[in-house]
């Protein structure tokens, strides 16, 4: 795992965006094609506008993935995150092929199913992620399952975790929020062969700090911490985030 600290939201964003592009280009150099994850949420913002601005990416020879999706949820939802990486990603870059999770499907856990079979085939070259105020990884929320090798799944999702919905505006009242997701899990993520965190703000300082310093535990409580088990993650903090992590 490396840390890079920023000073800014937007720097931190530029900064994570750059490594990402050199990521696709190396692979695309090498590749036919490149497969990676792509994470939703305010924490990615500055990451997505400065990824599809900065070129040298031939996205008609990507694939893509999203980590999660509400279950019942529509995609004309305005907190959907089909609807978020329609808007921020794909209609800016176009990816070549795009694989999204139908979180209004009739039963959920054949969807997680379906769209697990399908990044099953799949090498991913790099994940970008984020980490939930509550210390989530995707939509795993602790205790989250390190063990389970299935690709998705669906999960409930803690009161901490949907209140962060709220805060960043997504939904207007706490009974809005779906009370379930389908999540990619934690094992699929980590088997990335790169993965991009970025994770700004002062609000995710207490989590960062519980999943990243040196003497914190790696434990399903605390699910981002898994990222340090990971040879090739590069973290992208701000100031603000960064703030309460002990090296």
């Amino acid at each position: 795992m490396i840390i890079s600290i920023n000073s800014t939201k937007e720097e931190t964003g530029y900064a994570a965006a750059e490594k990402a592009t050199e990521i696709l280009r190396d692979v695309l150099a090498s590749k036919s094609r490149a497969c990676f994850v792509v994470a939703t949420g305010a924490s990615q913002f500055e990451f997505l506008n400065s990824l599809c601005k900065l070129g040298g990416i031939d996205w008609g020879r990507t694939e893509m993935f999203h980590l999660d999706e509400y279950v019942g949820l529509s995609a004309a939802h305005p907190a959907s995150f089909r609807r978020y990486l329609t808007e921020r990603l794909v209609e800016k870059v176009h990816p070549g092929k795009v694989h999204f999770i139908e979180g209004d499907a009739s039963d959920a856990t054949s969807e997680s199913e379906r769209i697990g079979k399908i990044i099953s085939k799949k090498e991913i070259d790099v994940a970008f992620v984020g980490i939930g105020e509550n210390g989530h990884l995707a939509f795993n929320d602790p205790p989250a399952d390190f063990e389970t090798e299935k690709p998705y799944l669906v999960v409930d999702l803690d009161e901490k975790c949907r209140k962060q919905q709220v805060s960043e505006g997504w939904f207007r009242a706490l009974d809005e929020v779906p009370q379930k997701a389908i999540t990619m899990s934690v094992r699929q993520i980590m088997k990335a062969n790169r993965i991009i965190c970025t994770c700004p703000d002062k609000r995710k300082a207490i989590a960062v700090r519980d999943c990243l310093s040196a003497d914190s535990p790696i434990t399903p409580f605390n699910p981002a911490s898994i990222l340090r088990k990971h040879e090739k993650a590069y973290i992208f903090l701000d100031r603000e985030s960064a703030s309460l992590v002990r090296q």
